[in-house]
């Protein structure tokens, strides 16, 4: 962690000439099983990554937020009495947590600074979420307000929803916030109740990037709410989370084909999250394993979000002999897949999984084996011992 901590300072050094006050970090996450569900007020089992938003800031007097981008090289700035949505990149994200914030009646107070981050963006791995986060830990640090990550999750979620125009559920936020380090966190998103599990000794979890993207906002991600939506209304529920899979059977009827789909997939996916987790308490690797590739099954049958390359990468992982199992994981269309295997294998894991996915695709992948880490921290600015 020194290492990042030390980069981003060492950047706003080069802007400011000394020392940024504080340094804020949220990170990404990978969700392990639990795909579409958080919208419909289901479970998800999320993990925040070592992947993670930086942001280096020292307070302002002028009621405004200055922030130079590393990632992009750009800079950008906006007054906190007058936020105006101009369609201007990363930075409508900052103002929109700004926007939400002000809006929930927290008092603000200007900051300038630099961001850096090294969350893959458009893999599935939340790094819009993950800058949310860290703006609003920023926001709290700067105007010296108490950090409430539940409520700074929804404020966040917010923002993307009303200000950036994605309608994402509460879990990306939510585990950004309020990650556990060594833990997958199983989130009720209905209560946003937080139950952490630990990982079953000796198992990995690997990211496998297929380096082809999809633009959320323009995908079909609000046509699979809306479905989702209009099953709940045809069973008479506040939420797809209120349906079993008996009902379902009982009951499918009554909802056309593609909306039927959609909903099967949803009610076994929160069963298949709970159960998740109760095999993650009782370290049973295999069971687990086989939940996340019925989920695929469902994520590319059922609620059609899977992609060629995502395919192509799940069908890598699962032939390699230390994989419990693989799937899709994120929104869909493309970004990343998840994979359960045995930790020792993870060197040999990644260079076999890589190459025979270039292989049949022709696309360079990202394999790496991640760890658990603590949700939105804050620190003092300067630098740190290696």
């Amino acid at each position: 962690m020194s290492l990042e901590r030390n980069d981003v300072a060492a950047i706003f050094q080069e802007h400011f000439r000394r020392a940024p006050r504080w340094i804020v970090r949220a990170p990404g996450r990978v969700n392990l099983i639990g795909e579409h569900t958080d919208y419909n007020d289901g479970f998800v089992l999320p993990l925040a990554i070592d992947r993670a938003i930086w942001i280096a800031l020292e307070p302002s007097d002028d009621g405004r937020v200055a922030v130079h981008s590393a990632d992009f090289n750009e800079a950008g700035e906006f007054a906190l009495e007058q936020l105006k949505h101009l369609k201007a990149g990363w930075l409508e994200y900052l103002k929109g947590v700004a926007w939400s914030l002000r809006d929930a009646g927290y008092a603000l107070a200007g900051w300038q600074g630099v961001v850096r981050g090294d969350v893959p963006r458009g893999a599935g791995l939340s790094s819009s979420a993950a800058l949310e986060v860290a703006t609003a830990r920023a926001f709290a640090a700067a105007s010296g307000w108490d950090w409430e990550p539940a409520k700074m999750a929804k404020l966040g979620q917010r923002a993307e929803n009303k200000w950036v125009g994605v309608n994402c559920g509460i879990m990306d936020q939510l585990i950004s916030a309020s990650g556990r380090a060594g833990h997958a966190v199983l989130i009720d998103c209905r209560s946003l109740d937080l139950s952490p599990v630990p990982f079953p000794e000796g198992i990995a979890v690997a990211i496998l990037d297929t380096a082809t993207r999809r633009g959320l906002v323009d995908s079909e991600y609000n046509e699979r709410r809306a479905c989702c939506e209009a099953a709940a209304k045809a069973f008479g529920v506040r939420a797809l989370r209120d349906v079993d899979l008996a009902r379902f059977q009982r009951e499918a009827d009554r909802l056309d084909e593609i909306t039927r789909r959609r909903a099967r997939h949803v009610i076994s996916e929160n069963e298949r999250t709970l159960a998740a987790a109760e095999a993650m308490r009782r370290g049973d690797a295999a069971t687990l394993g086989g939940l996340m590739n019925e989920s695929h099954r469902s994520l590319d049958g059922d609620y059609q979000v899977s992609s060629a390359a995502l395919n192509a990468m799940v069908e890598s992982a699962r032939a390699h002999p230390a994989c419990y199992g693989a799937r899709m994981t994120g929104a869909g269309f493309g970004g990343c897949a998840v994979a359960l295997l045995d930790a020792a294998a993870g060197d040999d894991f990644a260079r076999r999984v890589a190459a025979d996915y270039q292989a049949q695709t022709g696309h360079t992948p990202a394999v790496y084996v991640c760890q658990a880490t603590n949700g939105a921290e804050v620190f003092s600015g300067g630098p740190t011992a290696d």
